[in-house]
């Protein structure tokens, strides 16, 4: 009697991004479209029973315990970065044991932001305490360069310039063994730090997954806050498998165009605290300077009102930030005038030029136009849509609008204007600023407190044409 015996496992490779499988090795998943994602994985044996391969139960490391019990323990321990804007960010500071990815477009400033971090952490961590700066892009003298540029002499920050894993953690059981607390790590960056236990080229899925997985439960099992710089890829999502975002604990990313100064530190994910949250900072000579106020960065600050500007407030995270549109209509000999968009949507733009036409009487399809966001900022609120068409009407009516007006509110392909979210927040901050006269859509009174209604003064249109007329039309309005 023959004896048929099992079939050795078959290997396949799987999509470290979605799960998709194939017998072969392929460069780009067929599922997710993501290059260099798929890694070797071995099945169970054919015809193995169901559930085979499953580990044997073991006792738990730590039983499991009433949520009752863990929240009567209290709120979380804190640790301050030392930077009021960052705190702001990730939640009032670091907790022990979490893993933060600070992620952005090179040059934006995040080893410089984060070298900043350590340096204020070292400088009030205490007696006996140190912070740990390890980067694998640069040497110690590089980052002494910048060191100085930017201030930061704490005399308990440490410096180091390794490229593997083991010995990244290797100083970490050094100063473990020694008299010093190590009260956070910064390893710069993810992707260029490697395992010699892990096959794969550094910056790949595996040597990615490998080094962040070990960082993380380094900082699991020590309580200790582990920050990490993450590169991003060409479309600025953070280069790597998706899962890396998943396994750490917070995301930031340092947003910002280089030809400005202005830098936006915005949580994408926070696991400890608000995951909305926007800090601004300006980028100086001597690093990232905090920007506490930051509307004083895109408002105008001329005393006559001029043609083709139109404020308005919009919501960065849960920060209101007083924002300038800019527009202006000129005439050209071109068979086809140029349209150009700088910090807003360019199509919703186009749309926005097309309503503004339909409900006025200019005639701006045979004329240049150009539309722009003061400061260097980026609006991507639907709640600048009516400043966008006031700007435009302002612009090709060669008219002003007056120096105490701010228009919020959402402007529909019929030229009606809907409520905004957050609009307490957006009145006060214009207020604040010395904006009196608001143009808000129907209902707004209903949505602000006693106090910004006293001091505003509140326009309701219902319609594109009713703001037009209200502040254009009538010479006595500027």
């Amino acid at each position: 009697m023959s004896t048929r015996t099992a079939r050795a496992p078959r290997a396949e490779h799987r999509c470290a991004e979605c799960g998709w499988s194939t017998p072969r090795w392929v460069g780009r998943c067929g599922q997710c479209q993501a290059w260099g994602s798929l890694t070797e994985a071995t099945p169970l044996l054919a015809g193995a029973p169901r559930g085979a391969g499953a580990p044997a139960p073991a006792a738990p490391a730590r039983a499991a315990r009433r949520a009752s019990e863990v929240v009567a323990q209290g709120r979380l321990e804190r640790l301050p970065t030392g930077l009021a804007e960052v705190d702001r960010v990730v939640g009032g500071g670091l907790v022990p044991g979490q893993v933060l990815l600070l992620a952005g477009e090179p040059g934006a400033g995040k080893s410089t932001l984060l070298l900043a971090v350590a340096d204020a952490v070292a400088a009030a961590a205490g007696p006996g305490a140190v912070v740990l700066y390890v980067s694998a892009e640069e040497s110690v003298e590089q980052i002494a360069v910048r060191a100085r540029r930017t201030g930061a002499r704490s005399e308990t920050l440490l410096l180091a310039d390794d490229t593997d894993l083991g010995a990244v953690l290797g100083h970490v059981e050094q100063l473990a063994a020694s008299s010093e607390r190590l009260a956070l790590l910064v390893v710069d960056s993810v992707q260029t730090v490697s395992s010699s236990e892990v096959e794969g080229r550094p910056g790949g899925v595996a040597q990615v997954m490998a080094v962040a997985s070990a960082l993380t439960r380094l900082a699991k099992e020590r309580g200790l806050p582990v920050c990490l710089v993450g590169q991003v890829t060409k479309e600025t999502t953070v280069a790597g498998p998706r899962s890396l975002e998943h396994l750490v604990d917070t995301t930031l990313t340092l947003e910002g165009d280089r030809h400005t100064a202005l830098r936006l530190l915005r949580a994408v994910k926070n696991r400890y605290g608000p995951a909305d949250e926007v800090a601004c900072f300006e980028q100086t000579d001597t690093g990232l300077r905090e920007v506490p106020d930051p509307s004083s960065l895109f408002r105008g600050t001329r005393e006559v009102a001029v043609p083709g500007t139109c404020t308005t407030v919009t919501l960065e995270g849960r920060r209101a930030l007083l924002a300038e549109v800019q527009a202006l209509v000129s005439g050209t000999q071109a068979p086809i005038p140029r349209r150009a968009v700088s910090g807003l949507d360019t199509a919703r733009t186009a749309m926005l030029t097309a309503v503004t036409e339909k409900n006025t009487t200019l005639t701006l399809h045979a004329k240049e136009l150009y539309v722009a966001a003061a400061g260097g900022m980026r609006l991507a609120d639907p709640a600048t849509d009516l400043a966008v068409c006031l700007a435009v009407a302002s612009a090709g009516m060669e008219r002003p609008l007056p120096l105490d007006v701010a228009a919020l509110g959402e402007v529909a392909l019929a030229g009606d204007v809907r409520p905004v979210p957050g609009l307490q927040a957006r009145a006060a901050e214009a207020v604040r600023l010395g904006h009196t006269r608001l143009l808000v859509p129907p209902g707004a009174a209903d949505l602000l407190d006693t106090r910004t209604r006293a001091a505003a003064r509140l326009e309701v249109v219902a319609s594109l044409g009713d703001a037009v007329r209200l502040l254009l039309s009538d010479p006595s309005t500027t």
